[in-house]
């Protein structure tokens, strides 16, 4: 009788109506890691499933195979999806997080090796990968994201001696740049409040507000099998940086520039100075967001990209999270981009002009 109740438990709690998973299915899958494989022995016989680690629960609960999924968060979220002109547009109707992304152990090595290749051409520094990555990356498919990782045939080609354009051209909704393994910076996501991409109200990827599956990388894949970075590569800066020294080259973004990560110099003319942790110069905006019909209301608390606001000289980056300074690979100096551990992480502007074969990817996805 008991493993029958607790049978009807997981479902219940699956589809919502149970606000705790049953302790069955959390026995099923302790001390292991999400995305195990687990069982529920039951007088009809075993129940399978998978052990996956849901929203606010500090561990795997076992999740039946066809029972459906759990509900993503308890704050009256709805997900329904549309296309538009620029591909899949998700809409949702939460307004606050938590400020957790949920990550995904990062414990797969990917089945393809990485491939990365650098060169010069003409003007140009042409950029070709297969996208795979040289670490460990989360399973795929899980919970948060159904696509599985697959090798891409990524070919761009961005200026070799790039010049800043006197404006600030905004990301929009494709990869800022490539890392050094090949794999894209993608900080954006196609997931708005109520799918009205005219009227704001961009979700952040990182704020935890919509599960996206987001390893230990903060990566995920999208649905061609592109796997991509949302915010700190984290295994990738294991072997690329450390705060006794400014960080080695980890990428280049669309524009040509540089890009590094969290340490840099004190004196942007000094390669003899200081090490300091690069600070981004945005902040959360006060109060609270418009209540109107198609607003989210609620405080600002980075639920949306639209929460945060540029507030110029209150940390060491400029809008576009760079500034011009002397690098190793740059001892003359270049205008450069770096990832922060605060918003934006990875930049959302750039300073020069993004090669249109960056800027027309999401058209050929």
């Amino acid at each position: 009788m008991k493993n029958i109740v607790g049978l009807s438990l997981v479902i219940l709690w699956v589809s919502g109506a149970e606000a705790r998973p049953p302790q069955e299915a959390i026995d099923a899958c302790r001390n292991v890691s999400d995305g195990s494989q687990c069982v529920i022995n039951t007088p009809r016989g075993k129940l399978t499933g998978t052990c996956r680690q849901p929203p606010h629960e500090n561990q795997a609960v076992c999740i039946p195979a066809n029972a459906g999924r759990p509900p993503m968060q308890n704050r009256g979220e709805q997900t329904s999806q549309s296309q538009g002109p620029q591909g899949r547009i998700r809409q949702h109707t939460t307004t606050q997080s938590d400020g957790h992304s949920h990550d995904v152990a990062a414990t797969v090595q990917p089945s393809s090796a990485n491939n990365m290749t650098v060169r010069i051409v003409g003007t140009d520094r042409v950029l070709q990968s297969n996208g795979v990555a040289d670490h460990a990356v989360g399973r795929f498919p899980n919970q948060g994201n159904p696509n599985a990782i697959s090798a891409q045939n990524y070919q761009f080609r961005v200026p070799a001696q790039p010049q800043l354009a006197g404006r600030t051209t905004p990301l929009g909704m494709h990869d800022f740049g490539l890392a050094v393994n090949g794999v894209p910076f993608d900080p954006g996501a196609a997931e708005w409040y109520l799918g009205n991409r005219n009227g704001g109200w961009q979700y952040e990827p990182l704020s935890g507000a919509v599960p996206l599956g987001i390893d230990d990388n903060h990566a995920h894949v999208q649905p061609n099998g592109a796997y991509h970075y949302h915010g700190l590569p984290t295994l990738l800066l294991d072997k690329l940086t450390n705060s006794n020294q400014h960080s080695s080259l980890v990428g280049w973004a669309a524009d040509g520039f540089p890009i590094y990560a969290l340490y840099g110099y004190q004196q942007t003319d000094n390669n003899q100075s200081s090490i300091i942790e690069m600070t981004s110069s945005y902040q959360l905006k006060t109060g609270s967001r418009p209540s109107s019909s198609g607003n989210p209301s609620g405080s600002f608390d980075g639920t949306f990209v639209e929460d945060y606001t540029y507030v110029s000289g209150s940390g060491s980056l400029d809008e576009c999270n760079g500034r011009i300074t002397v690098t190793p690979e740059f001892p003359q100096g270049t205008y450069a981009y770096f990832l922060t551990e605060s918003w934006p992480v990875i930049p959302r502007c750039y300073k020069g002009t993004p090669s249109t074969d960056f800027t027309l990817q999401r058209a050929r996805r």
